[in-house]
């Protein structure tokens, strides 16, 4: 039986998004292998994308997996951590660090003939660890310990500094001031892990996110990332700097531009809706507000709007209290 065959199976219908059918061969391709960690792993991954999450933790756990490989142990962590059990989450993320794989792993190709883990399950030990701080600043957040969560941010972006994610949360949620935002920026070893063009191709997307409430200027792109002047997140960010500068018109000419090209752009709506506000444009909003809910009724920024369009309109500040 040529198992490979069938674990690219599994990849293959994980990238379609048909995650029963992955599931399904999943589990077949685990019994086949007699369970090698790899296929119990994907095994795992597959039981968590179909909400399956105390399986998932189980399937790893049960067998030990999350105690010998630090993907297992994230992942079993991931699943506690969507099951909304952040203490447990936690304890996992915090137990010692997995045994020392090297004996173990040689041990299994001696007997199986195993290729190294890590490379069959495409991620590296820095990825992994900066998965790890993601998830554990997450945990934190949840459960409202800024300061750990601020720290674990921040590992996670100098063991990564792809790693958008980290990036936002720290910027978004506010939880630095600005001379430590630049302090982050500056001590980022992207010399280390980027080429030179990507170097400044992180430090202008970094940067640019930064200047939120600096005047707003043209934005000067460097000639190695030439095209991103157009790029819709670039676009919002200095839309963010005309908001907050008070250029309303301003701010709306470019929402309005990138709301045209992608109607509903994450971070354009809440600057949009706040222009809206500030402009008066009472029947923008209102029928903004009810596209919002209708298709995104579990987004808050859809009753974000539908407060904002009650607050505009004067007479019904009791239901502005109650979506704002």
């Amino acid at each position: 039986m040529n198992l490979e065959r069938l674990r690219k199976r599994v990849r293959q219908y994980i990238d379609q998004q048909q995650y029963q059918s992955a599931l399904f061969w999943a589990d077949k391709v685990a019994s086949l292998s007699h369970e090698e960690p790899q296929d119990i792993y994907w095994l795992a991954q597959c039981l968590y994308l179909t909400a399956q999450y105390h399986r998932a933790a189980h399937a790893l756990r049960s067998r030990k997996l999350d105690k010998l490989y630090e993907a297992c142990r994230y992942l079993a962590a991931r699943c506690h951590y969507a099951a909304k059990e952040h203490q447990q989450a936690l304890d996992i993320l915090d137990m010692e660090e997995p045994i020392n794989k090297r004996l173990f792993e040689k041990y299994l190709k001696d007997e199986s003939g195993l290729k190294d883990s890590t490379t069959d399950w495409e991620m590296s030990q820095s990825s992994i660890k900066s998965s790890i701080c993601l998830l554990r600043g997450k945990i934190y957040d949840a459960l409202d310990n800024r300061t750990l969560a601020t720290y674990s941010y921040k590992e996670a972006l100098k063991l990564d500094v792809y790693c958008f994610e980290a990036f936002d949360l720290l910027t978004s949620h506010h939880m630095l001031t600005a001379q430590e935002e630049k302090e982050l920026l500056e001590s980022l070893p992207l010399s280390r892990q980027c080429t030179e063009e990507e170097q400044e191709l992180l430090h202008f997307l970094f940067e640019n996110k930064l200047k939120k409430y600096n005047k707003p200027s043209e934005t000067l792109i460097p000639e190695s990332v030439d095209g991103l002047q157009e790029n819709l997140d670039v676009v919002v960010s200095l839309a963010e700097r005309h908001y907050y500068n008070c250029d309303f018109k301003m701010c709306y000419k470019l929402t309005s531009v990138v709301t045209e090209k992608d109607p509903f752009h994450a971070n354009c709506l809440p600057v949009h809706i706040g222009t809206l506000v500030e402009l008066n444009k009472a029947n923008e909003l209102f029928y903004l507000s009810h596209k919002l809910v209708d298709l995104y009724p579990n987004n808050p920024v859809s009753w974000f709007a539908v407060g904002c369009y009650y607050l505009m309109v004067g007479h019904k500040n009791e239901h502005a209290r109650r979506y704002l």
